[in-house]
């Protein structure tokens, strides 16, 4: 990411009309902003135009605090739907896991290399067997046990947690629970799943045998945000790969779990950065 600290950014949509790049661009350089970023897209559709701008700060004769104060008569006027947010602070994660490590991995991995635009503030697994993982990468690991009878109690713990370390973002990474409506409504779309199958086609958590018995020629992993719906949540990122007659069910999951990883990474990153707006159902997510 080629952002720099001192940054803002402005996610916006509205009804398109004439001129509103324009008016947003121009809004920002007359207060000294150096614009860094822009995209832009009309739905034809709907008729709603979007757009995703960043901008230097450092010179910006409106103070951050001040900022939305400043933006919202244009967006009034636009009848828009918006949001502002600065890139002084890292987002806070906390990564949510079972006992398969593939997703895991990856997020700590590329994270140590400089890839995610966040802070990895704890792993929170309902199994102690990827404590050594955690230990490695010297991010802190805690247990909650889940089972039917204790659910509510632990999500609660889980909730605590959460809140004790001020977290932003919450990834499941194969984490092998449902999360209850009640704690969903505290992280909207900030809760983000791996599913492994190419949604929605083959929902639940069998998906590769589904697929198997099927005789599909391609399998798929979808990322998205996480909703009261099971695996309906806006969709952020997929892929796919092919297969054929000769693969088992094993070999399916064995080239699911390559994809699984890849396409989370890039649904992440996406959200880190604040390329993703998310209309009723569906995303836009900016390059």
């Amino acid at each position: 990411m080629n952002t720099s600290s001192d940054s803002a950014v402005l996610l916006l949509s509205c009804p398109d009309r004439a001129g509103l790049v324009s008016r947003i661009t121009h809004f920002i350089f007359e207060r000294g902003g150096n614009i860094t970023d822009l995209d832009e897209h009309v739905s034809d559709d709907e008729n709603m135009f979007t757009i995703r701008v960043t901008w230097d700060m450092q010179n910006f004769t409106i103070s951050g605090a001040d900022l939305e104060d400043a933006i919202r008569p244009l967006a009034k006027e636009f009848k828009a739907q918006w949001q502002v947010t600065f890139f002084d602070e890292k987002p806070r994660l906390a990564i949510f896991v079972s006992k398969y490590d593939h997703c895991l991995q990856d997020i700590l991995w590329r994270h140590k290399a400089g890839e995610l635009y966040c802070d990895i503030s704890m792993i929170v697994s309902n199994h102690p067997d990827l404590k050594p993982l955690a230990d490695f990468y010297k991010v802190p690991f805690n247990v909650v046990p889940v089972t039917k009878e204790t659910k509510a109690a632990q999500e609660q713990k889980e909730l605590d947690l959460l809140r004790e370390n001020k977290i932003d973002t919450i990834v499941l990474a194969r984490y092998m629970q449902i999360l209850s409506d009640n704690f969903v409504k505290h992280y909207p779309n900030q809760i983000i799943n791996i599913h492994h199958s190419f949604l929605p086609a083959f929902i639940g958590g069998n998906p590769y045998k589904q697929a198997y018995q099927r005789g599909v020629k391609i399998i798929g992993a979808t990322s998205h945000y996480v909703t009261a719906d099971l695996d309906e949540g806006p969709i952020i990122e997929q892929d796919v790969i092919r297969v054929s007659h000769k693969d088992s069910v094993q070999d399916m999951v064995r080239k699911g779990r390559d994809l699984e990883r890849v396409v989370l990474a890039r649904a992440l990153k996406a959200h880190l950065e604040k390329r993703i707006l998310v209309n009723k159902s569906r995303t836009i997510v900016f390059e």
